[in-house]
This record gives C-alpha cells, structure tokens and sequence, in this order.
C-alpha cells in the first residue's frame, strides 16, 4: 500500500508539472496570437509526438517525455542577409556553422520581407510581454496553489482549545512527572479537555502561543482563565507553577529560566488565512528561490561534492524533476492525514512553479530572461538613434548568440545530470 502510495505521489506530481509547463507555454502562446505572431506549434514535452491536432494554423500536441514544452513562433529573429542565405554553409568553424544552422531555420518561418506575422517585427514591448507571459503564469499559478494551501485548506496551528491536561508540574518543562509532583494547576482549577480559552486575565487570546506567552511571564501570580464549554463562558482562577527551563534568545543562545507552567496541551487544527496569504507566501518564496538561483553553479558543485562524499545535502538546496517527484512520493506515503498528504503536495507543486518563474527569468539565452533582454538591447539602441536623429538601426540579430546559447545549454545540462545523480544516490528526504 505504501508503494502504491507513493507511485501515485509521483505520477500526481508528473502531471503538475506538465500542467505548470502547459500554462508556461500558454503564457507565451495566448500574447503572441493576440498581437498576430504567426505561431506553428504548441508542444508539451520532447522526443517523439503522442498526440497532435491542427488549429487555426497552429499544431497542439504532446510529446513523449513531458520534461519541458515549448511554441515555435515565425521570425523569432530577424532574417539573415541574402548574401550569407546564398552562401550555402558557414565556413569558420563549429561555431560559424551552428550560427547559419539558426539562420537558416528561423528564415524558413520568415515568408518574405513584408511578413508581418513574425515576432522580431512586433514593438519592443509586445516582445517583452510575449517572452514574460510563461514565467508570469507559472507565478500566477503559485499563487492560486499557495491561496488554496493556505485559504482553503489552512495552516495548521495550535488553537485555544484544550486537547489534553498534565497529571502533574514536572521538575523542568521537559521532564516526567515524579511520584511526589504536585498535581498540575489545569486540573486543580478544573479546567477540562474540551474548553477553550477566551481570555486570561482580561487579555483575549486567538491562539495558543498568545496563551502560552502569558502563561510562561506568569510564574506564581494567579491568573483569571476564561474558558468556553458546552457554549456558556466560565471563570476559572489558575496560578501557573514555577518551572525552570532552557529558553533559546534570537541571537540562537540558550539560558536557563524560571517560566510559568499550568499543564495543558492544545489541539491543532486548520486554520483559514485571507485570500491574500496565499499571493503574499508566492511573493515571499521569490525571495528564497532568487537566492538560491543566485548562487546556482554554487549550490550544485556542493551537491556534487556532497554526492561524492556521501554527506548529508543541504535540504533548502536545488532538486532537479527527480528529486521533485521523490518527495512528491514521500509525501503521499507517509503516515498522516490526507489533508496532510493534500497541503504537502500543494506546497511542491507551488514551490515548482516559483522557481520555474525566477529560473526563466534568468537573463541568458535560450531562456525567456534572455529573450527580454535581446529586447530591451533592441529598444535601447533604437531610442539611441531617435534621440540623435539618426536612421533606425537593424534588428538585433540574436543568431549571433547561439555560441553563447550553446554554452548556457550544456552548463544547465551538466548541472541538471549532477542533480539528477544527486537525487537518485544522495536524496533529500522528508523522513
């Protein structure tokens, strides 16, 4: 049953994010064919086509291994001189040759010079929103999965409701009650599993640390509890026992303390944040990601290194797909609630999405980020001429790039091998 538990946690996971890259696309897609890019194909996945259907003049399909996607939009960059199409191949190298092999097939989208339903023709702008749509979207996606994390299933908190009292009042706030402990001032005072505390001394509390702030300043001073049972509010008098114990300061050190101590335990439950937790947890999780992505190359030698060595991997470091999925599996075969199991999936499927939103956003090509700024070096250097009064400049031909292109596809390759290794042999794991 747990297998079977955790295949499903896998395969739930696939589909996410093969959902998450079909809104990428989509993002792309949908800004494109509203500013008249004609667009060949929108394709979820890579390698041999499943599935395929024309419309409208573009192709939809699937592809067996659901790893990526991607739309094929005519003239992503302008077409080459005539001179260099005449020539047949590119002499001058490896290089040369890969820079005419991206002309040619970005010419053969191209129908003439006055196609005007090619992208590298649309206004600066436009471009920008075209390649910025699939990262927003997977940013909007997260922030729909987080609001439904957080707003429709809740956080799980420790609420002013009692679930169970202590026999007695421990040595310390950690230790087991000895025979000759008193009893522990809850039950003295008749306080019962089941209440639920309003208010201590005329201090209302929402929840349970509110509650055990007030407890612990309070060593030996008598408190008014007003708790809430079968609907009717009673008064109870409690004067918390004075405990010591290790109390850790923001600094992370530690002192011993003398706290104030009743005996009692909360229950957890969900608890519904605002509509707006969930886009303000997305924002804040952009931060994170963002410095992780910074320190990417970093970050995957230690993995590396850590997989060499055998050493424990950072848990908050990079995960490649594998690695996703994995967890993915742990958390649906682990021994908890469903609710649980829901909340846990969300959470990774969310954090995906974030970090496909800030990866992409990286200002190297191929990725969208490398794209906007191709863009903006357009719009700035055409600014340039206006502002001098100078004849338009050509477009920006970004063919030139491809040896960089290349270079940024075999580092993301080699990266993604060492944290696929990684997540087969030296997992990050939730147990």
């Amino acid at each position: 049953m747990e297998i079977l538990a955790f295949v499903i946690g896998v395969v739930l996971m696939v589909v996410g994010l093969a959902v998450s890259i079909a809104l990428h696309e989509l993002g792309h897609l949908w800004p494109a064919k509203k500013f008249g890019v004609r667009v060949g194909q929108y394709m979820i996945g890579f390698g041999p086509t499943l599935w395929s259907r024309r419309i409208r003049g573009t192709e939809y399909g699937f592809k067996a291994f659901p790893v990526g996607g991607y739309i094929s939009m005519a003239g992503m960059y302008p077409p080459s001189p005539q001179a260099a199409s005449r020539g047949g191949r590119a002499a001058g190298g490896f290089f040369a040759t890969m820079v005419q092999d991206a002309r040619d097939a970005n010419d053969e989208t191209v129908h003439g010079d006055d196609d005007a339903h090619v992208f590298y023709r649309l206004p600066v702008w436009k471009r920008i929103v075209v390649m910025l749509g699939g990262p927003v979207m997977n940013l909007l996606f997260a922030m729909v999965l987080f609001a439904i994390l957080l707003t429709g299933i809740g956080v799980q908190t420790a609420t002013t409701t009692v679930a169970r009292l202590s026999e007695c009042v421990p040595t310390t706030s950690s230790s087991e009650c000895a025979e000759s402990a008193p009893a522990a001032p809850a039950e003295e005072a008749g306080i019962q599993a089941g209440d639920t505390i309003v208010s201590i001394d005329g201090e209302p509390v929402a929840d349970f640390d509110e509650a055990t702030a007030i407890i612990r300043s309070s060593p030996g001073e008598q408190l008014t509890f007003v708790v809430e049972r079968d609907g009717t509010e009673q008064s109870l008098q409690v004067t918390p026992a004075a405990i010591q114990a290790e109390v850790t300061a923001a600094d992370g050190t530690t002192s011993t303390e003398e706290i104030g101590f009743v005996g009692i335990g909360p229950s957890v439950d969900y608890v519904t944040q605002p509509i707006l937790a969930g886009p303000q947890m997305a924002l804040q999780n952009v931060g994170a990601v963002a410095g992780i992505i910074w320190q990417l190359p970093a970050k995957v030698w230690e993995t590396g290194v850590d997989l060499v060595t055998g050493e424990e991997r950072d848990p908050n470091g990079p995960l490649s797909i594998v690695g996703a999925g994995r967890l993915s599996g742990e958390v649906a075969a682990a021994d908890s609630p469903i609710l649980n199991r829901v909340a846990g999936f969300l959470s990774l499927l969310a954090s995906l999405n974030i970090a496909l939103f800030v990866f992409n956003l990286i200002p190297l090509l191929p990725l969208d980020g490398g794209h906007v700024a191709v863009a903006l070096w357009d719009g700035l250097k055409r600014a340039w001429a206006k502002l001098f009064n100078r004849p338009p400049p050509k477009p920006v031909d970004a063919t030139k790039l491809v040896p960089v292109t290349f270079a940024v596809f075999i580092a993301l390759l080699v990266m993604g091998g060492i944290l696929i290794l990684a997540d087969l042999f030296n997992p990050v794991s939730l147990i």
